[in-house]
């Protein structure tokens, strides 16, 4: 096992092929909104997950990062980070 495989391994994963649809988006927002600042979710697809990628921006703008880190044409994985607060500007790091 490689370092990134046993670094990967400690982090939830979402396996929405063997979720029904309509419980996908909640399980994925439910984790996202328990990970601590710097913590991460890894979710398997088969399909491009990108409606929650334009939904994760427009309902929470800077708060995560997004990566692929398998691009089809069978499986998207994707990594979601949240990000660290703590900007220096003025909305006061929300």
């Amino acid at each position: 096992m490689t370092e990134a495989t046993i670094t990967e391994s400690k982090k939830p994963l979402i396996d929405v092929r063997t979720l029904a649809p309509a419980e996908r988006h909640p399980r994925i927002f439910n984790t996202l909104n328990a990970l601590a600042p710097g913590g991460s979710l890894l979710i398997a697809s088969d399909h491009d997950p990108r409606p929650l990628h334009y939904q994760l921006e427009t309902g929470y703008p800077g708060k995560f990062a997004w990566e692929y880190l398998e691009q089809g044409p069978e499986v998207w994985r994707v990594e979601i980070a949240r990000l660290e607060s703590g900007c220096d500007c003025c909305c006061g790091s929300h």
